[in-house]
């Protein structure tokens, strides 16, 4: 039996395990990017994968107090593109 990483959501503050949320990063040069594989280097915070926590964290800029820093359009429209997927 294998522990399973538990990370909680910066908006629902909930914890899930890991494979249930996107990481989001703020890398060493301040850019703001989405990580898929979860290694990439710098300060991450952790989003729920819904659409509904995705503009909820748009709203109240959880991302952005998590990250301590502005967080692009972009940076939702992927997030939100990436859950429709699904």
């Amino acid at each position: 039996m294998r522990k399973i990483p538990m990370r909680k959501c910066v908006v629902t503050q909930e914890r899930f395990p890991k494979k249930e949320l996107i990481r989001v990063v703020r890398t060493p040069e301040s850019e703001v990017v989405v990580d898929l594989t979860g290694k990439k280097n710098g300060h991450g915070a952790y989003v729920q994968k819904s659409e509904e926590t995705i503009l909820k964290a748009k709203k109240n800029k959880a991302l952005a107090k998590a990250l301590e820093t502005e967080i692009p359009e972009s940076v939702y429209d992927e997030l939100l593109e990436l859950v429709r997927e699904k």
